[in-house]
């Protein structure tokens, strides 16, 4: 079974908050997804063709484990903190398989 990928895209549009929303995110609640979803590894970036866009990307072991995540009762409970400690901050969540890995290597 292929691995696959919970990815949630945030747009934090205040450069002055972004300090913070990092700070945060590294913080609190990276660690408290990984943990309450289970996932095998967990990693951020910010866009650098647009430094307004910070993508989270959760990896599971496959779309099984991944679904098991998502209908656990945190999920709802981690989606309510992030509203209630960044309002405004708009995101959108995708659901990816791996197709292919190939390394140079």
């Amino acid at each position: 079974m292929p691995s696959a990928f919970f990815v949630v895209r945030a747009t934090v549009t205040d450069p002055a908050k972004r300090a913070a929303f990092d700070q945060w995110y590294h913080s609190e609640h990276l660690p408290d997804a990984v943990k309450a979803f289970g996932a095998e590894r967990a990693w951020r970036s910010w866009s650098v063709s647009d430094p307004s866009v910070h993508v989270a990307s959760y990896q599971f072991t496959d779309q099984a484990a991944l679904d098991r995540a998502m209908s656990c009762g945190d999920m709802e409970r981690l989606v309510a903190d992030f509203n209630r400690d960044w309002p405004g901050v708009t995101r959108t969540r995708e659901v990816f398989v791996l197709a292919e890995e190939f390394s140079a290597t």
